[in-house]
């Protein structure tokens, strides 16, 4: 079982100083300006992009936001890297932000790459400095906190950065909560879920509560092995739990909400739809336990890194 994991959790407040109108989902969004401000602030070269620069395995951008493939034997085979960060924006729902609102979302560093939350926040002041949204809104930044749960699930923010001042110490691994296992727990995913098979989104009906089990023990142990350095799960229990996800039962109440994207990197507009609601897992949960707690942080499946895949831990 999971006892802790290189994670730390963040939220950011700012103050609107002009209209920001953000859309739907604005996850996507806040991703593209934050890698935009991110790289101005730590490229060195100024070359367009990341192929073939010397300083590639050095730069905080792309051990950030496009991490390169593991040179380690085991990882070699992975199709995508993930990378070590989770933004998680505001609820659903286009809104506009007047000057004096406050706009807060989450922000989550996993592994090595806590080190460079000074440079993170730099950038997010700096994204949106420049502006933000359709008519390119702008606020200012007005603190960081830390989050940290106990282990009833009530969350605790503490502040640990204010402009101007210095950045406080905080953990950098999150301790997991402890308590009796359960034999049945309700996920409530509240952002789009997108589990695939062979490159497409799997539907409501084709889920199982195996392929939800193990995407969480392989996004949990890749981001644990390539941004921290640490080996969640051995081979054989890797088989072992693959073999306890088999004997668990669910029953869901699904649905399909489609959602679109407009990505400027591609230059193309794309289709992101996946299930939201309550799905609830019944059986011996033991060896998931702490492994769902961790999710409900790290999100599952595709475009985890921008908040699809957020779901509420509801026990029974």
């Amino acid at each position: 079982m999971i006892t802790s994991y290189p994670l730390a959790r963040y939220r950011f407040d700012f103050e609107i100083t002009r209209l920001l109108r953000l859309p739907d989902y604005a996850g996507s969004t806040l991703r593209g300006v934050f890698g935009r401000a991110l790289r101005q602030l730590a490229c060195v070269t100024r070359a367009k992009n990341c192929q073939g620069c010397p300083l590639r395995r050095t730069c905080p951008y792309p051990a950030i936001f496009e991490p390169l493939k593991p040179e380690t034997t085991s990882l070699r085979n992975i199709s995508t890297v993930p990378v070590p960060y989770v933004i998680e924006p505001p609820t659903w729902g286009t809104r506009d932000y007047a000057p004096g609102e406050m706009l807060s979302f989450g922000f989550t560093l996993i592994g090595y790459v806590q080190q460079h939350l000074p440079l993170c926040i730099m950038a997010w002041q700096r994204a949106f400095a420049r502006g933000v949204g359709t008519g390119d809104g702008t606020a200012e930044l007005l603190g960081v906190n830390s989050v940290e749960e106990e282990n009833d699930g009530q969350e605790i923010l503490r502040s640990i950065y204010l402009p101007g001042q210095h950045l406080l110490d905080h953990p950098q691994h999150t301790q997991l909560p402890t308590g009796t296992p359960s034999e049945r727990i309700t996920l409530q995913f509240d952002t789009p879920l997108r589990l695939q098979q062979d490159g497409h989104a799997l539907p409501p009906s084709k889920l199982t509560a195996r392929t939800l089990l193990m995407a969480l023990v392989r996004r949990a142990s890749l981001l644990a092995e390539i941004h921290g350095g640490k080996r969640l799960y051995s081979t054989e229990e890797f088989s072992e739990l693959a073999e306890h996800a088999q004997q668990i039962t669910s029953h869901h109440h699904l649905t399909w909400r489609d959602w679109t994207r407009h990505s400027s990197r591609q230059r193309r507009t794309m289709q992101l739809g996946g299930c939201i609601g309550k799905w609830q897992l019944s059986g011996n949960l033991t060896p998931f336990q702490s492994l769902l707690r961790l999710g409900s942080w790290l999100h599952v499946g595709k475009e985890a890194s921008f908040g699809l895949g957020k779901y509420r831990i509801i026990e029974e």
